[in-house]
């Protein structure tokens, strides 16, 4: 997905007037000429050594005024950067809240999940909702764009997807409405790709929806199959419908959802890719999912490094027997 930071660059937060710059190197310039000028004359003439001593202390005068300003302009800037921060901090506290605390571990489903932002608040979402009726739903996000407009609007996804899935109804529905929804209050450069599951924990069948989402890498009795059935991202076209696709999960059947910026991580100009992360969760799939993804994470941050450059989300899902929720 095409990312760009939408958060206009500010100008920077402290100078020195070009007017000042200019006076102070006029002043110095002048003082060594006179130093030239009049290097034989000091003593014999008061005149020389006036002008002497007023060039210099002119010079160091305006000098003094001017780091003066520079650390006015340092103090306002510092107390700004300190406003950002703290605005910051709130922001990534909001956002986190957005997030589940707790995935549940019942009705024949077990979870893991991490979203890592790039720039400090996160474009990517993910959430595991279940229900007082037993109906379980998972879904997995990734709004175009990085930073607040992203979060923003990953806010106002996640706030809309909880009340549509609390209707119960069909998970193609559900994306139509959040489809309209999206293409209404963005601008036709603003779109999410998106991945949306119901689970039936009595017949063990999974109905979801794919927006233009990477299709989840899938082990188990239905390895390799590609969980494609869907549409176009989120929020592109305002009559976009979507196909539901229908799989039954055994136990110890794994999915990874997860956003690009795990297999477009790069090193050299190249991509970490699906066949690594693939490779990655082959070599793990027998570990517990807290496990595989701290495996995958640490996979990936070797190969690129610490410095991301795209929000990173994993969502892990595993069957298992049916059981009550611990």
């Amino acid at each position: 997905m095409e990312a760009g930071n939408t958060i206009p660059q500010e100008k920077p937060a402290f100078t020195i007037e070009g007017r000042d710059r200019i006076y102070l190197i006029g002043f110095v310039v002048g003082a060594g000429i006179l130093l030239f000028l009049g290097r034989g004359l000091v003593q014999g003439s008061a005149l020389v050594t006036w002008g002497l001593t007023f060039g210099a202390t002119t010079a160091v005068a305006v000098l003094l005024v001017s780091l003066y300003r520079v650390q006015i302009e340092l103090r306002s800037s510092r107390r700004q950067l300190a406003r950002k921060e703290a605005e910051l901090s709130f922001a990534l506290e909001v956002q986190r809240a957005l997030f589940p605390h707790h995935l549940p571990r019942s009705n024949g489903l077990e979870f893991a999940a991490v979203c890592i932002p790039a720039r400090g608040i996160s474009g990517d979402y993910y959430d595991v909702i279940q229900f007082p009726d037993g109906r379980l739903v998972f879904a997995i996000a990734d709004i175009s764009g990085k930073g607040i407009s992203a979060a923003i609007l990953m806010a106002n996804m996640q706030a809309l997807l909880r009340t549509l899935s609390e209707t119960g109804i069909p998970p193609a529905e559900v994306c139509s409405r959040l489809n309209r929804h999206l293409h209404q209050v963005t601008d036709e450069s603003k779109f999410a790709t998106f991945f949306y599951a119901e689970w039936n924990a009595i017949t063990r069948h999974l109905r979801y929806v794919n927006a233009g989402h990477h299709a989840p890498i899938v082990l188990g009795s239905c390895c390799g199959r590609q969980l494609s059935e869907g549409g176009f991202p989120l929020g592109m076209f305002a009559t976009s419908e979507f196909q539901t696709g229908e799989m039954v999960l055994q136990p110890d059947d794994l999915l990874v959802l997860y956003s690009d910026g795990l297999t477009e991580a790069t090193k050299g100009g190249e991509e970490f890719g699906d066949r690594r992360l693939k490779a990655e969760i082959d070599r793990r799939s027998g570990q517990s999912l807290v496990d595989i993804q701290a495996g995958i994470l640490d996979a990936v941050r070797k190969w690129a490094g610490d410095e991301l450059e795209d929000d990173m989300t994993l969502l892990m899902v595993r069957a298992t027997e049916a059981k009550e929720e611990e």
